[in-house]
């Protein structure tokens, strides 16, 4: 392996020839060597967006010329593209600034400039950092990123999930099973009046996502190292917060208080609440239809799941409702990751939050997550429920609790005498109806009447 010699205000160290990255970046590799998680693609392609942003408004200042800023430009829009992933080894544990990384883009940027440019005229610090710190860049492409991926992909997931349950409403709309609560025996309802639950409750999570991040279109850029904007010329956040929402097609704005932008992360804090909410709907639903799907004999077996792969090694023939058991296992991490986020907000010293990295990698990752549980949920589960129109109607007329509409012809405590008359002799509720003497044939057929009681 060939190296190269580069120079930082520590002193020299070995590059390999094949990286772009420089300095800080390897000693960021060498100083923390610690687990296996990286900074997100989504995340270096928003600092990468932030210094097209930054390029554009510094040139349009005049603080930086032509030829270096389309430079950095191009460099920019190279990595939006993919084609240097490579070149972003940095763990999540590293400083809580996200300085290091901040200072990976600027050196693969400043490197890849001077190939294009065929000279070295672009400097990590002087020119791709110019008019910005750390800490106003790494707060707002966390901003960014998470923005871009709940509109972009999240939330599209949600909506195609939501879609799926309305057709299941439309294509079960008129079967009558027994309703649970408790998990006993309830009442009557449709089919589709329960799943009609799970389908408000999901478009309820899609307002409130798309309400939380809100906050989130406001950046501070141009914060730089305080809040105070030291060092970035009049007008430059405007500028370049307005090329960012020209990038992302995003209604970013400039943030009123960039010290809050800095020092606090209630923003993304409340953001990631509303994700661990969608994941307690989102746990519900998919626990729902696995008790539901239970079976197939000897449980309650009224929804048939898709049989996707084999159940079992050594059973024969088992199915199991492995889609569901994904969707929950991911609901039970970001869970957890709203513990590690909640947490990491509170933390850091008078002006910087200093535990962003990890509030930026788990709130990406819940985001990537939920994404992808919901696609698999929606065409490998849900797309394809059917229903055992056999168990439920078993389920519903055997059920002691139509009893209940017999509630207001006889009372209360004549009824519940009823249901444990019939559950204790083993009798049908008709059968312990009429022995009771409470009630004629007339009257019992009349009132227990399941689609009276939908």
């Amino acid at each position: 392996m060939k190296y190269r010699i580069e120079k930082d205000s520590i002193g020299e160290i070995k590059v390999d020839n094949a990286k772009y990255w420089g300095a800080q970046t390897q000693r960021s590799l060498e100083n923390f060597v610690i687990s296996q998680e990286i900074m997100p693609t989504t995340l270096i392609h928003a600092i990468a967006a932030v210094k097209i942003a930054a390029a554009k408004a510094n040139l349009g200042l005049k603080k930086i010329d032509n030829k270096r800023a389309k430079a950095i430009i191009e460099a920019g829009y190279t990595i939006l593209k993919d084609k240097l992933n490579d070149q972003f080894p940095l763990k999540i544990w590293q400083t809580g600034s996200g300085t290091q990384t901040n200072m990976n883009v600027n050196e693969v940027i400043a490197q890849y400039a001077n190939k294009l440019l065929k000279e070295t005229l672009v400097h990590p610090n002087d020119h791709v950092n110019m008019s910005q710190s750390s800490n106003d860049v790494f707060p707002t492409a966390i901003h960014v990123a998470v923005c871009q991926t709940i509109t972009k992909k999240l939330i599209p997931s949600l909506n195609d999930l939501i879609i799926a349950f309305k057709k299941l409403e439309k294509k079960f709309a008129n079967i009558i099973k027994i309703g649970r609560t408790h998990l006993q025996d309830a009442t009557p309802i449709l089919l589709s009046q329960e799943i009609s639950a799970w389908r408000t409750s999901l478009e309820n999570c899609s307002v409130q996502l798309s309400n939380s991040i809100n906050s989130l279109y406001e950046l501070p850029l141009g914060g730089t190292a305080v809040g105070t904007g030291l060092n970035a010329p009049k007008n430059f956040d405007k500028l370049a917060v307005k090329n960012l929402a020209d990038i992302y097609s995003l209604p970013f704005k400039v943030m009123n208080n960039k010290f809050d932008g800095l020092a606090f992360k209630e923003r993304v804090a409340s953001v990631h609440a509303q994700l661990k909410v969608l994941s307690t709907t989102l746990y519900k639903i998919a626990n729902d239809i696995r008790f539901l799907g239970s079976g197939p004999r000897a449980g309650i077996g009224e929804l048939i799941l898709p049989a996707n792969e084999p159940g079992s090694s050594i059973m024969p023939g088992k199915v199991n409702p492995t889609q569901s058991e994904a969707m929950m296992m991911v609901c039970t991490q970001v869970m957890g990751n709203d513990v590690t986020v909640s947490f990491a907000a509170s933390q850091g010293n008078y002006e910087l939050n200093t535990f962003m990295p990890v509030i930026a990698y788990d709130t990406l990752w819940s985001i990537q997550l939920l994404t992808d549980a919901m696609n698999s949920f929606n065409h490998k589960c849900v797309s394809g429920i059917e229903v055992n129109k056999t168990k439920i109607d078993y389920n519903l007329n055997n059920s002691l609790m139509l009893v209940t509409a017999l509630s207001p012809k006889i009372g209360y405590a004549k009824a519940a005498e009823i249901a444990k008359y019939a559950h204790k002799h083993d009798l049908t509720l008709k059968e312990a109806a009429l022995k009771s003497g409470y009630i004629n044939e007339n009257d019992f057929d009349k009132l227990v009447d399941p689609k009276k009681m939908v």
